[in-house]
């Protein structure tokens, strides 16, 4: 058990074993910084479960087509199951916050894309969410990405059309070129 800023924690000097686990009350200024920094650590991160602020654990768990589906609900469910667990209102703390709470499980996927490095996908769905409103034609061609060859229909859908397994099919097919 290690007490401490996660984020100031080298996780290569965490623990003698290969897989840990991460438990928290995150603070929820820095929770998505938390959850880029478990996801670099995806290989040796085999769970983390933490209050969140209600809307980042309801954002991490968001299907795709929904309005708050994003780059960490993509990345996260491409490598965990991502499981909504239980709201907690602020009239349990003291003092109490002025938002609500969720508590939130990551599990890491057995069938994760091993084949497709991280740093490319993250890379790809960071420029589809960049302009998020246009067409994955416009933010991917922003984004600097060469999308000739691409399915035409593929290319006329917003990011959040896309489920994080198309996600992985289309960084597949622009980086095996």
């Amino acid at each position: 058990v290690r007490l401490g800023d996660f984020l100031r924690t080298p996780l290569d000097d965490l623990t003698a074993s290969d897989a840990f686990v991460v438990a928290g009350n995150f603070p929820y200024n820095i929770s998505s910084q938390i959850l880029f920094k478990f996801l670099d650590w995806k290989d040796r991160g085999c769970e983390l479960v933490g209050m969140f602020q209600k809307e980042v654990a309801e954002r991490v768990c968001a299907p795709h087509g929904s309005k708050t589906y994003g780059i960490l609900s993509v990345l996260i469910q491409v490598y965990y199951e991502a499981e909504y667990l239980f709201t907690v209102p602020p009239h349990v703390f003291t003092p109490p916050p002025k938002v609500h709470s969720g508590v939130l499980r990551l599990t890491r996927r057995s069938d994760w894309p091993s084949d497709v490095a991280y740093t490319d996908l993250k890379r790809l769905t960071k420029a589809a969410f960049n302009q998020r409103r246009k067409t994955l034609r416009n933010s991917l061609r922003a984004g600097g990405f060469a999308i000739d060859g691409i399915d035409e229909a593929t290319l006329k859908l917003r990011p959040e059309q896309l489920s994080p397994e198309a996600f992985v099919e289309l960084t597949r097919q622009l980086t095996r070129r």
